[in-house]
């Protein structure tokens, strides 16, 4: 499968090329009442890249989802926990995963994370392809794409399509994005790009964390490509989507798109929600 290049320019950077195995890459799993699905995203991932070290974040799931994640650590080592509570939210959880990340494992035993969903929407068998675009295409950011050519949504409503790719839209236009699919979850990044555009504080939540990094990396000017993938709809659960969560993106990103306008500035490292 074939990786879209942006036309942004890339800022060099010098930690190595994730291996194909997964040496060197950890995969961040968010957890919110996902104690049906957690087991087997987690068998998954470890099947598909064996090298590759994975955290379970969970939010003080009620099902029990944190106390079966310990179960799955102590029988393997490449699986630790962070246990997040009170919930505070997917944006939250993944900002306080990635600090856990930095703050434990070097930059020479670390120079790779993944973002995914522990639901099954992601397939951990896209891995492959978007190590292989870091490796072989210098990316600093890999977006696992629904919409380009080769990705595709599979078992959602037409309704959930309709809004998701409107979204993908309106946030690619108001703030000038290249990428076409700026709201998934699914991403692999290269740790200093990771450290430079969370060095300042992210308060977005849901949805709308997803584009508050990509944008961020964007602006920049870290290398961004996108790699297709097959997104799935869970199976078991329930959806985390929300009305609040769409008025958080709406408000957000019309707010970024409005200040990147009439601020103009050079492309930085800034908070896009504060301008600082």
């Amino acid at each position: 499968m074939s990786a879209q290049r942006s036309q942004e320019t890339r800022v060099p950077s010098a930690p190595a090329a994730p291996a194909a195995d997964g040496r060197g890459v950890l995969v961040v799993v968010p957890t919110y009442d996902e104690r049906e699905n957690l087991p087997g995203i987690v068998a998954r991932v470890l099947d598909t890249v064996p090298a590759v070290r994975l955290l379970v974040v969970d939010d003080g799931s009620p099902d029990g989802t944190g106390e079966l994640a310990d179960g799955l650590a102590a029988r393997d080592d490449r699986v630790t926990v962070l246990h997040h509570r009170p919930k505070r939210g997917l944006g939250a959880a993944y900002v306080d995963a990635f600090a856990h990340v930095m703050a434990t494992h070097p930059a020479d035993d670390v120079g790779w994370i993944v973002q995914m969903d522990a639901d099954g929407s992601h397939a951990p068998e896209d891995l492959p392809a978007m190590l292989a675009a870091a490796r072989d295409d210098g990316a600093d950011l890999v977006l696992g794409s629904r919409y380009v050519p080769g990705g595709r949504v599979v078992n959602w409503p037409w309704y959930r399509n309709a809004l998701s790719r409107s979204a993908n839209v309106y946030s690619r236009r108001a703030l000038r994005l290249p990428v076409r699919d700026v709201t998934g979850g699914f991403r692999l990044f290269r740790r200093e790009a990771l450290e430079a555009v969370t060095a300042s504080p992210v308060s977005s939540q849901g949805y709308c964390f997803q584009v508050d990094l990509a944008f961020r990396v964007q602006r920049a000017g870290y290398a961004v490509r996108e790699v297709p993938i097959v997104f799935t709809e869970r199976c078991a659960g329930a959806s985390k989507m929300s009305g609040a969560v769409v008025r958080e993106a709406l408000w957000r990103v019309t707010v970024w798109g409005v200040r990147d306008r009439l601020t103009r500035r050079p492309r930085t490292h800034d908070d896009p929600a504060t301008g600082r």
